[in-house]
This record gives C-alpha cells, structure tokens and sequence, in this order.
C-alpha cells in the first residue's frame, strides 16, 4: 500500500478530522482514508441494490402476488440494540 504525507496542514483541520473521526468512532487516520476513498470514488460506480433492482426488472418484476408473498415471509421481529457491558 502507498505512504502519503500531507505538510503544512493547519491545526484547525488537523484538530476538525479528529473530532469528525472520534465522532464516527475511527481513529484519524482511518477517518482520512475514508475520505480520501469516498472523494477518489467515481460517482457512476454501480451500487449492489440497484444492480439488483435493474435485474428485478429486466426479469419482469414482481407480480403483486409475489410481493405479498415476501412481506409474508419478512421476519418482522423487532431488532434488538446491542448492550455494551
């Protein structure tokens, strides 16, 4: 993997990526990976549900039948929050 130092970067955007980085729970430096990542992505990058969706609808889609069949089988049992002791 690549190294890149970035010089003369001011205390106050220095400071501002810790912050944003505790706030997402990173440290800084994985804080501006993600940044740089999320900035060098190309935006047309084809996203996994709209893959999906496209193929749903090239195959036809879902007759009202078949839908209410899936919500049928959808486990609606609430999500319990993760506990942290």
């Amino acid at each position: 993997m690549a190294t890149v130092t970035v010089r003369n970067l001011p205390d106050e955007v220095h400071r501002a990526l810790r912050v944003r980085a505790a706030h997402h729970g990173r440290s800084t430096e994985a804080e501006i990976r993600y940044i740089l990542e999320i900035a060098a992505r190309p935006p047309e990058r084809i996203r996994l549900g709209s893959l999906l969706q496209s193929i749903t609808h090239e195959a036809g889609g879902l007759t009202d039948a078949e839908a209410e069949r899936f919500n049928r089988l959808r486990d609606k049992t609430p999500a319990e929050p993760m506990r942290f002791s």
